[in-house]
């Protein structure tokens, strides 16, 4: 579930550069008044090996957007269309982001640094290009517990604060501002393959999906290279939707311009997760009528998925690609025991069994009214003996789940903590509020320590 992060020495390498010009268009940064230093992810910045840059570097290549040395000599808005709740809108792109530069990771695999909130691009459609500050927070809150949780998450690279005062429409204004910079497998969208689509631009089509096979997915193209894309996409994506459902997350605006083509969740605006097991919670305060909500997601994602079998169409018959698509389902189900099972921290008994104990957790959860973090938390590694309360819900669940051994009872204290660590909206919006009020970082901070240790207990085996 979680992705290791291992040091590794900087080893550029601008692939992007491969693709032409028409996959994005050279721009440049805001030149900020301000570059204060919020936030560095030391963590991740030593799987690509930036971790020893001064705060003094990292201001200048992560707020003033020097150039990292052999990257890219200047930034690219990325050019992509997109279905925007189920409406085809032929006119976005990178409105207030770019590409800066790419790299290998410890794995070898080659990672993007790309920004939310660095100025207009040719894509701002009247915007003004810049993040909240609040904004920027919410995102490093998301991608902490996200990881965390074990989903294939972007992660949250860099925040710099930019003394600017920005207005908005849904925070308190003037409210500060501030620049993100996110590290991602590709920034590569479902959204870049429709505007080729749209464009009937079969070369383009055809190089891409090479260069996603190739570089992004470490495949040898074989005789239909864009079906076997798919086929590789419906696999990620199908388990990033069960990924959601199992942590309890609610993107929030599951676009196509949205959706990673390597299946990496990107890009948080109104995300929330669900205090409790509620197919109908949505996080997006103008999803009215619930597109993206909780229970909708997997739904969601695989019609996105459909979007791209379109596009792939111009250069692949359509049977491959019905049948790429046609394996979501049992695929999305497979991932969800899978998961659950993870995240309680219990070994398979078997794909009939297991797939009993899932639906009794559900009913469970449902049942008792019992909050999705209390759950995992109260019943990690087999453990059964909640209140009576919640025990006449869920005497079918706690006598299937009394057959199932723990994966590791290493961390077995972590567990036995009276609380889970969870990520509910009242809790972001105290971190913010001081914050906004006092300046001050520190509950911040905690939280993404408290975050990290249960994401190690998680992982441990």
């Amino acid at each position: 579930m979680h992705i290791e992060a291992l040091p590794s020495p900087y080893r550029p390498d601008p692939k992007i550069a491969s693709l032409g010009a028409k996959i994005g268009d050279a721009v440049k940064s805001a030149d900020f008044p301000e570059t204060i230093l919020r936030f560095r992810n030391d963590r991740w910045a030593a799987t690509i090996g930036l971790d020893s840059l001064s705060d003094a570097d990292w201001a200048r290549h992560f707020g003033r957007f020097e150039p990292l040395p052999d990257n890219m000599p200047e930034p690219l808005a990325l050019r992509y269309h997109g279905h925007q709740f189920r409406v085809y809108n032929p006119e976005i792109g990178d409105g207030r982001g770019f590409l800066f530069a790419q790299m290998r990771d410890g794995h070898g695999r080659l990672l993007d640094l790309g920004t939310k909130g660095s100025g207009t691009t040719p894509y701002s459609r009247r915007g003004d290009g810049r993040l909240t500050l609040k904004g920027g927070v919410r995102e490093i809150l998301a991608t902490e517990m996200l990881e965390s949780l074990g989903v294939n998450t972007s992660k949250s690279f860099s925040l710099i604060e930019t003394g600017e005062e920005l207005m908005r429409g849904d925070e308190p204004s003037p409210t500060r501002s501030a620049v993100l910079v996110r590290l991602s497998h590709s920034h590569i969208r479902i959204g870049t393959f429709q505007r080729i689509a749209a464009e009937g631009d079969a070369d383009m089509m055809a190089q891409l999906v090479h260069y996603c096979l190739t570089v992004l997915y470490n495949e040898t193209p074989g005789d239909t290279p864009a079906a076997q894309l798919l086929h590789l996409a419906v696999e990620r994506i199908a388990d990033l939707a069960a990924s959601y459902m199992v942590a309890g997350f609610v993107h929030g605006v599951l676009n196509t311009d949205n959706i990673n083509i390597t299946g990496e969740s990107f890009d948080y605006g109104p995300w929330r997760f669900t205090e409790y097991w509620d197919p109908r919670f949505t996080a997006a305060y103008f999803d009215e009528n619930g597109l993206y909500a909780f229970g909708r997601q997997a739904e969601a994602m695989h019609w996105n998925l459909g979007q791209l079998a379109v596009s792939l169409r111009l250069i692949c018959e359509a049977p491959p690609l019905i049948e790429a698509l046609e394996r979501f389902p049992a695929l999305f189900q497979a991932a969800i025991i899978t998961r659950f099972l993870w995240r309680l921290g219990v070994q398979s008994q078997g794909v009939e069994r297991d797939r009993e104990l899932v639906e009794a957790g559900e009913r469970h959860m449902v049942r008792g009214k019992i909050p999705i973090d209390m759950f995992f938390h109260a019943f990690r590694g087999g453990r059964t003996g909640m209140s009576a309360q919640t025990h006449e819900h869920g005497a079918d669940f706690e006598a299937l789940l009394g057959e199932y051994p723990p994966q590791d009872n290493k961390a077995a204290a972590h567990w036995s903590e009276s609380s889970p660590c969870s990520m509910l909206i009242e809790e972001v919006e105290q971190i913010w509020t001081a914050i906004a009020e006092r300046d001050d970082w520190q509950p911040l901070h905690q939280k993404v320590e408290s975050i990290r240790i249960m994401g190690q207990t998680l992982s441990q085996r």
